[in-house]
C-alpha cells in the first residue's frame, strides 16, 4: 500500500527522470540537426571557435519556450553532479554524465528510497 509519502516521492522522481530524459533528447536532435554543417564548415576548414560560438548562440535564441523551461529545470535537477565533469569541454560528455547520474539518483535512488520507506511502514 502507498502512503501519502512515497506517493509524492515516486511522482517526483518521475516527473525529475522525464524532465532530464526530454532534456537531453532535445539536445540530441540539435546536435544531430547542426551535424551536417559542422561537418561541411570542419571539412572545409572554416570552423574555428569564433564562428562556432556565435551559431551555438544563435540557435538557443530560436528555442521554444517548452525547450527553455526543459533546459533549465534538467540543469537545476543535474547541476549537483556538475562537479565531476568539471574539467571538460565536450558538451556530450557533460550531458550525458548529467543526465545518466540523475537518471541513478532519482530515478534508481528515489526509487530504492519509497520501497525502503514502505518496508518500514
Amino acid at each position: 500500500m502507498l502512503t501519502p509519502l512515497t506517493a509524492v516521492l515516486r511522482i517526483a522522481s518521475r516527473v525529475a527522470c522525464l524532465i532530464v530524459i526530454a532534456s537531453f533528447a532535445f539536445f540530441v536532435i540539435e546536435q544531430a540537426s547542426s551535424a551536417s554543417s559542422r561537418q561541411q564548415n570542419a571539412l572545409l576548414g572554416t570552423n574555428n571557435g569564433a564562428a562556432a560560438a556565435p551559431s551555438t548562440s544563435h540557435k538557443s535564441s530560436h528555442k521554444s519556450t517548452l525547450h527553455k523551461t526543459l533546459d533549465e529545470a534538467a540543469e537545476q535537477l543535474t547541476s549537483p553532479f556538475s562537479g565531476v565533469t568539471a574539467g571538460d569541454t565536450n558538451q556530450w560528455v557533460i550531458r550525458g554524465v548529467g543526465t545518466l547520474l540523475a537518471l541513478l539518483v532519482y530515478g534508481i535512488g528515489v526509487g530504492y528510497l519509497t520501497r525502503l520507506i514502505r518496508l518500514r511502514m
